[in-house]
């Protein structure tokens, strides 16, 4: 048995953990079935732990107000309907008040929101990611792609979850990437990202911080999809909800220790904290480019990325998932959690 799994067969701790979701889609990156199955599994452990939707700064004072032990966190931000409102980093909401919370801070968290951002500080750390145009909405349609090369991949610059990505996200010609881009931005409501297209296979990697050496563990999966009408392998939005691609190990010892570097690098350039998964995708020569962050990735057993890179890498339970992160979070130090 691990140290992980030492520490997580205490007793029941008398302790308030409330995790916390939204009930609006683009508030929140944490599902109702996903929240209700962490409340489950720390009811095990805890003895006070309840499922919070957050959907306006009137919830979340009300959260702060109860002042719990732990915020297990679902949302990256919130802002209230006015078109004024002011945009809340649930995150610095949170370690302002002293309330503990799992995951990164504010910063990473705006960071991997906006790929564009997220982009650019990969390559200011010296991690290679594709190189890349925003076509932001309201400015006039590209007529030429500068520096960039057909083929091109384009996609909204701030949707997880494979949304926007279809069989016509990789384009050949100006005409075909107006198009993309024209339907990012009017179906979307998005700023496109457009990036030179990488031809190689897809991985995801989960990163989460060790309980006991707190040193960066780093789990990859290839993953698979099948091929869509173009002959092309993408992870689109339909792929995501249906579960439909092959999950692969990486079984090959120099190709693991290439990809669980430099998931490690790029979780440290967006300044992440405990948990996390960088999805990364090599060129026709193999070398690993970033393509985005995901910080709240889904935790729902036996489905996305991050809860099946945890079990095929590490062989622990969902349940030791859970209380993993969960331990992360308690073990910060509230006086520091503003500069970690």
């Amino acid at each position: 048995m691990s140290h992980t799994d030492n520490i997580f067969a205490a007793p029941k701790i008398t302790m308030r953990i409330e995790v916390v979701r939204s009930n609006f889609k683009h508030f929140s990156s944490m599902g109702e079935e996903s929240a209700r199955a962490i409340v489950d599994v720390l009811h095990t452990q805890y003895t006070d732990v309840v499922l919070t939707n957050i959907d306006n700064t009137a919830d979340l004072n009300a959260l702060i107000a109860r002042n719990p032990d732990l915020v297990f966190l679902g949302i990256n931000y919130i802002h209230d309907s006015h078109d004024d409102a002011p945009v809340v980093w649930m995150s610095h909401a949170l370690e302002s008040n002293g309330i503990r919370h799992t995951g990164s801070g504010q910063h990473a968290h705006q960071l991997q929101t906006s790929k564009d951002l997220a982009k650019q500080r990969m390559k200011r750390h010296g991690v290679k990611t594709a190189d890349f145009h925003i076509a932001r909405r309201g400015d006039a349609m590209m007529n030429d792609i500068g520096d960039l090369t057909f083929p091109l991949f384009v996609k909204p610059s701030d949707k997880g979850g494979g949304q926007g990505i279809d069989e016509f996200s990789v384009v050949h010609t100006l005409s075909e990437l107006q198009s993309k881009i024209s339907t990012v931005h009017r179906v979307q409501v998005a700023d496109a990202l457009v990036e030179t297209y990488l031809r190689g296979r897809e991985f995801s990697i989960a990163v989460i911080r060790d309980a006991k050496t707190r040193q960066l563990t780093a789990m990859p999966i290839e993953l698979v999809a099948n091929e869509d009408s173009n002959g092309d392998r993408m992870l689109s939005n339909m792929v995501k909800h249906m579960d439909t691609e092959t999950i692969l190990e990486v079984t090959d010892p120099i190709e693991h220790l290439k990809l669980t570097t430099f998931a490690i690098e790029a979780f440290q350039a967006l300044g992440a904290r405990d948990y996390g998964r960088i999805d990364v995708r090599f060129n026709e020569d193999g070398v690993p480019h970033f393509l985005e962050a995901n910080l709240i990735p889904s935790l729902i057993n036996k489905f996305g990325s991050f809860p099946r890179a945890y079990a095929l890498n590490l062989g622990r339970t969902h349940t030791a998932m859970i209380l993993h992160i969960t331990y992360l979070g308690l073990t910060h130090d509230t006086k520091t959690l503003a500069t970690v």
